[in-house]
């Protein structure tokens, strides 16, 4: 007569992993591993932010302000509103040529400094002839030279 003490309730061994030919274990699935699995180092957490691939040039976002801040720029002393149209040509020219070489972005903000700033110098080129004009009239009207 048997015992209950004397029957073991040990549990059958594992079968061995199978493998593939050349020694190499088979993929598993998650979740039928039979030990666990390990964690790659520098595996990313999740879905987090790409950058993106380009980045927008600088001297072209320069030119783009450059140019509408000749508008206002008059206010300034000596300075003014024609040299801050001259950078933002100046800059707009310089941007296209790298934008050309590298690839970036920002080419419509390069070509809109130069056309702004480009406008706005004959606008000042104009106004100065016509100040002069003006005043070569006036001076045949008043003085009859």
């Amino acid at each position: 007569m048997t015992t209950l003490a004397s029957v073991s309730q040990e549990p059958p061994p594992p079968p061995p992993p199978p493998t593939t030919p050349y020694g190499v274990p088979p993929t598993e699935i998650s979740g039928q591993q039979t030990t666990p699995s390990t964690v790659l180092p520098g595996a990313p957490a999740g879905g987090g932010y790409a950058p993106p691939a380009t980045r927008e040039n600088q001297l072209a976002m320069i030119s783009f302000v450059a140019s509408l801040a000749s508008i206002v720029a008059h206010v300034i002393p000596v300075v003014g509103g024609f040299t801050v149209a001259l950078v933002a040509v100046i800059t707009g020219f310089m941007a296209r040529n790298q934008i050309k070489k590298s690839g970036e972005q920002g080419m419509w903000m390069a070509n809109a400094g130069i056309v702004i700033g480009l406008i706005h110098i004959g606008v000042l080129v104009l106004g100065v002839i016509l100040f002069i004009f003006l005043i070569f009239v006036l001076g045949v009207a008043l003085f009859g030279i």
